[in-house]
This record gives C-alpha cells, sequence and structure tokens, in this order.
C-alpha cells in the first residue's frame, strides 16, 4: 500500500521549505523502501534553497522534496532486489550506479550517467501529492520520513554502527575524505590548503590526515569553523577576513605554495585563490557545488610550472567500497564523525538548520526521525 509521510518541500527560491505529507509508491522492480532515520543537512541543499543554483536535470515537477544524505532501515523491496532484505541498515548516496557502463566496469562508479534515478518513463511517480508527482531530489529526497530509491542508491551497513553518525558517510564525508584520498591522491608529507571547513572541508582535512600530509592549512572566515578545522587534523589555520588568504599560506610553506589545495565552497573567487597558493606541480580541486552558469578566470602564472586544476564528483567515490572502509576507519578512532555533528534537530527545523548554516555555527546539522 502507498505510504502517506511527511517531507521537507520545496517550491520556490528563496523561500523556506515547507513540511507537508507527500506519498510515497509501493517499491516495484529494483527499488527498496527506506525508512529514514536520520539525514545531513548539507550545503549543497542550500544553494538550491538560496537560488544559486538551479534543479534543472534533477526535477521538472513543480516542487521537491530535497536532501541527499541519510541513512535508514529497510522497510520493503521490489521483486528484483536481491542486494538487500527488509531489516538491513544502510546509506543512502546519490551516486547511483548501473554497474554495467563504461565508467563503471572501469572502476568509476560516481562517473555513472545511467538514469536510475527516476523511474522509467511510462510508469507512476515515486513521489505524488494530489495525484501530482513530487521531485526526489537526485533520487533520494533525504528530507522525508521514508525514501523510495534504486537498490543502486544504497550500501548496506552492520547494524552496530550509528545511523546519525552514518548518514554523514553518504556525502560530506565521501566527498570530503575522498578528495583527499581518491580524487587528488594526496602523498604522504605532502602540504595541503583546504578553503572552506564546512563539513566537507573538514572531511577534505580528515582525508589529507588520514593520508599522512605534514601540513594542513585551514582556510575560512569564521573563527569556529577554524578551531573545528584544528580539532580534525589541521596544522595551522588562516582567517580570510583578516589576512589574504594566497599569502597566508605561501609564508606558511615559506614562499612554495602547497602541494595539493582544495576549494569546498563552492565561489569561483575561491577557486581563484586555490590556484594561487600551489607550488610547482602541485594540484588544485574544485570540490565544491559552483552556481549554475559559473565561470572561472586566474593569470596563466597560476597553471605555470606544471600545475594541474580538476574537479571532484563526490570525492570519486565508489561508495559501496568505500563507505564500509570509512566506518572501520571511524571505528579505529582515525575518521572522527562525532565531532562533525554540531547539532541534532528534528525536520521541523530545517529551516533553521539552514539559517545556522550560513551562519557558520555547525559543522553539520543532522535531522533524525521518530
Amino acid at each position: 500500500m502507498p505510504s502517506t509521510i511527511r517531507a521537507a518541500v520545496f517550491r520556490e527560491a528563496l523561500q523556506p521549505l515547507t513540511i507537508e505529507n507527500v506519498d510515497l509508491d509501493d517499491p516495484i522492480g529494483r527499488e527498496v523502501l527506506v525508512r529514514t532515520v536520520a539525514t545531513g543537512v548539507c550545503h549543497s541543499d542550500l544553494h538550491y534553497v538560496d537560488g544559486e543554483n538551479d534543479l534543472q536535470g534533477f526535477s521538472s515537477a513543480p516542487s521537491t522534496v530535497l536532501g541527499h544524505e541519510g541513512a535508514g532501515i529497510v522497510e520493503a523491496v521490489g521483486d528484483q532486489v536481491t542486494y538487500l532484505k527488509p531489516g538491513d541498515h544502510v546509506v543512502a548516496c546519490l551516486s547511483v550506479f548501473c554497474g554495467t557502463c563504461e565508467q563503471c566496469l572501469s572502476g568509476h562508479p560516481a562517473r555513472c550517467q545511467t538514469p536510475l534515478r527516476t523511474r522509467a518513463q511510462g510508469l507512476p511517480p515515486r513521489v505524488t501529492q494530489g495525484g501530482r508527482e513530487v521531485g526526489q531530489f537526485v533520487g533520494l529526497a533525504t528530507y522525508a520520513e521514508k525514501m523510495l530509491v534504486h537498490e543502486n542508491a544504497v550500501v548496506k551497513i552492520d547494524d552496530e554502527m550509528p545511523l546519525d553518525r552514518a548518514a554523514l558517510l553518504g556525502c560530506g564525508v565521501l566527498t570530503g575524505v575522498g578528495a583527499a584520498l581518491n580524487t587528488a591522491q594526496v602523498r604522504p608529507t605532502s602540504t595541503v590548503a583546504v578553503i572552506g571547513c564546512g563539513g566537507v572541508g573538514l572531511s577534505v582535512i580528515q582525508g589529507a590526515r588520514i593520508a599522512g600530509a605534514r601540513q594542513i592549512i585551514a582556510v575560512d572566515t569564521f573563527d569556529s569553523k577554524l578551531e573545528m578545522a584544528k580539532g580534525v587534523g589541521a596544522t595551522h589555520t588562516v582567517n580570510a577576513t583578516n589576512d589574504d588568504p594566497v599569502e597566508a599560506v605561501r609564508s606558511l610553506t615559506h614562499g612554495k605554495g602547497v602541494d595539493y589545495s582544495f576549494e569546498a565552497v563552492g565561489f569561483t573567487k575561491l577557486a581563484r585563490q586555490c590556484m594561487e597558493m600551489l607550488g610547482v606541480g602541485g594540484v588544485a580541486t574544485i570540490v565544491g557545488v559552483m552556481p549554475t552558469g559559473a565561470m572561472h578566470e586566474f593569470p596563466h602564472s597560476a597553471l605555470a610550472g606544471e600545475k594541474r586544476l580538476q574537479t571532484c564528483s563526490m570525492g570519486s567515490n565508489r561508495f559501496r567500497f568505500d563507505i564500509p572502509n570509512y566506518i572501520e576507519l571511524y571505528r579505529s578512532g582515525k575518521l572522527f564523525l562525532d565531532e562533525m555533528v554540531s547539532v541534532t534537530r528534528p525536520l521541523d527545523d530545517i529551516n533553521e538548520a539552514f539559517r545556522a548554516m550560513k551562519a557558520g555555527e555547525v559543522a553539520r546539522n543532522v535531522l533524525t526521525f521518530n
């Protein structure tokens, strides 16, 4: 029987999300119905709420349930599902993969372009309200009491892992740690700068620490975030409100610049700074989600000396491989998740969670469901 659930619905940019009832269809084929236990509140969702990005390519429906960093418990499965069963604990990830395309088979499932985030044309939509389709952001829509997703959008984890911590692994931690370990492949004894110390930036710092970087410079405009950065592995901090971040990073590296730099906010100005603080042969990685239509411009000198600029998609993850490994790093004390959760809130406080994130008061808000 279809389920009626509460969800945070996006209708218009620059307007608060509203808590409304929506209807979920039953799972069919390779779909699974998951009771959401916890979901992180990610800056990527805020880009859409603030009108910096549009939902083109993700949803054409008049309203959309946002959220993409969730964990929960499987309640029901479609008749073709073999990987999961009711009662399994899972983490959801927007890197839905097919497993058979060229990118998947060559070891890059995060690049999969097979359209599994929505049902095939001609089938009824997964989420509706009054008979009209409601969009399901990136095929997940975690700001809701339940999720109806493709089985390749989740990874099964053991029942002992706290789901309010595991939820962070679905996006922010997966992206940030993966940006350092998988995308940039930070080397031991190297030097690193990370611009932006929100959930993703703090995770990049952790990835660099786990990789064995000897110097990790955190850059932000909030002292509170810089304190968090020191708590998870930054060796030096720069407040960009008080100091020019490029000059400060070069000073801290005795004029050389860093081996690796990361932009973890989503601003073109910061991407340029990311390039300009590199040393010879360095690699700059843009991790933050840029506004729709963003253009990059920087002097050629910023690239001279065999420097490289690259983007990162979800930490170049293989999430069914990476997330279980990150759980083991958490259990061994090498990956800090408890420190990332600043506050736990109910779904009704979603707009307050966005406000606190914009104000730089938190590393990660986590919404929990009864």
